[in-house]
């Protein structure tokens, strides 16, 4: 009789853990469901690689700004180059992903990023490097990024369909930063013991990776929009966000964080030697912590399989990111500051993940690259406005006080957006069912995946 009982015993014992483990793997493959396609395995993997240089050159970049010159009030005007072409250029990017071969623009752009990568890494190799010099050359790089971003994004759904849309979002925004975590700690390293150049030149050699990859894949010919007007394109896709009540209120909250919250990764130099004297090693941890934040972030939008309580996620997240960044300007314990950028991480990812994966699902396809240059006009454009007078008042006012400033006018940018739910969820709904019917997704199977 005991034997029986023992032997019952380890029968449900092994039924759980095939149980347990049947479980955790169909988690996975829901995780994981984008990288079924061959053509985004060849994105992902090459990203990655790409991704995790392009940080490198960021750290890198903005230490051989502070080392050169010292100044918050030039860090800042670095990130403002950088950044306002996207704002300027970025609806014109948005007609040519509409308009064009996605995957050649794409091509095109990440070519266009090495060159300059090159350039930068010859310039400071040499020690012919002045600050007028990265100006040009962030300057070209946000043109380059203001007819790359609009078309990355909009390129998703053409290699995953729009029923894996969402989760090839969060997995695009988990090898991002996955690669935010890699590059920083590798950029640390490299800088304190070789110097920015060769940062520069792993930069440079990550893109091709990237080029490859995308020139190996096999798309669908789309259907394209009606040849017009480059201005007529423009005003259709600003008409369209305007008219839609969610699409501009998602847009409004992510341009206020970018412009008041982002500016504290411009003046993560400053916290890193003069606050928290961890010199560029310490700017390294400091940004890979906010990495792997945001990885976290990325991984768990990535198991979520529906749009349902997205737009609260939105609303609780740039709260979360305001608070975070406040109670980081306010820490003078560099293990401490580290620890609290893991928040800031976490919630800035969330909340500009979430609003990307709601845009694109209340888009049509052939608004997509145009919304999707809005997104960042929002998002990368306002940054460099943000970066110019968050440097300019840190130097008046010092960065904690400029980085707290802005965390609370992030939460209270928030509180607004979660008054303004209730109303605006509604029309929400209408136009996700619109774009899932326009998709062939049966309405039955759609309201079970309906935003809440």
């Amino acid at each position: 009789m005991l034997r029986l009982v023992v032997d019952q015993k380890s029968t449900l014992n092994s039924a759980g853990e095939i149980a347990s483990h049947s479980s955790l793997g169909s988690r996975l493959r829901l995780t994981l469901r984008a990288l079924r396609h061959r053509n985004f395995q060849l994105f992902f993997g090459g990203q990655l690689i790409s991704l995790t240089g392009t940080w490198m050159q960021n750290i890198a970049q903005a230490w051989l700004v502070y080392r050169l010159t010292g100044s918050s009030l030039l860090l800042g005007s670095v990130g403002f180059a950088s950044q306002i072409p996207v704002f300027l250029l970025a609806p014109l990017g948005g007609i040519i992903a509409d308009r064009h071969n996605r995957q050649q623009v794409v091509i095109a752009t990440q070519t266009g990023a090495m060159i300059l990568a090159f350039v930068l890494s010859a310039l400071t190799l040499t020690h012919t490097v002045e600050v007028w010099h990265i100006f040009v050359l962030a300057t070209l790089l946000g043109v380059v990024n203001a007819f790359d971003i609009p078309a990355r994004q909009a390129f998703l759904v053409e290699m995953v369909g729009r029923e894996d849309l969402m989760n090839a979002i969060a997995l695009n925004s988990s090898m991002f930063n996955g690669a935010r975590i890699i590059g920083p700690a590798i950029a640390g390293v490299l800088v304190a013991s070789i110097g920015e150049g060769w940062c520069f030149f792993g930069n440079g050699v990550s893109y091709i990776a990237v080029i490859i990859g995308l020139a190996l894949m096999h798309i669908q010919e789309r259907r394209r929009p009606p040849v017009a007007s480059h201005f007529e394109h423009i005003i259709e896709g600003f008409q369209f966000a305007k008219k839609a009540a969610p699409i501009r209120a998602v847009l409004l909250l992510l341009g206020v964080l970018s412009l008041v919250g982002m500016p504290y990764s411009v003046l993560m130099p400053v916290f890193a030697d003069q606050i928290l004297y961890g010199g560029a090693r310490g700017l390294g941890i400091l940004m890979g912590c906010t990495g792997i934040g945001a990885l976290l972030a990325a991984l768990v939008l990535a198991a979520k399989s529906g749009l349902k309580g997205l737009s609260r996620w939105i609303a609780f997240a740039a709260a979360g990111f305001g608070v975070s960044i406040t109670l980081f300007s306010l820490s003078r314990h560099f293990w401490l500051s580290a620890a609290l950028l893991i928040p800031v991480g976490f919630s800035m990812m969330l909340e500009t993940s979430s609003s990307n994966t709601l845009l694109q699902a209340m888009v049509p396809d052939e608004l997509r690259g145009r919304v999707m240059a809005l997104y960042s006009m929002m998002f990368m454009g306002m940054a460099p406005f943000g970066a110019f007078f968050g440097g300019a008042l840190a130097d008046h006012i010092g960065a904690p006080v400029t980085i707290s400033i802005g965390g609370i006018i992030s939460v209270g940018a928030a509180l607004l957006f979660a008054l303004r739910l209730p109303a605006i969820r509604v029309e929400a709904r209408q136009l996700i069912l619109a774009q899932a019917m326009a998709g062939g997704e049966p309405p039955e199977e759609m309201t079970t995946r309906m935003m809440n």
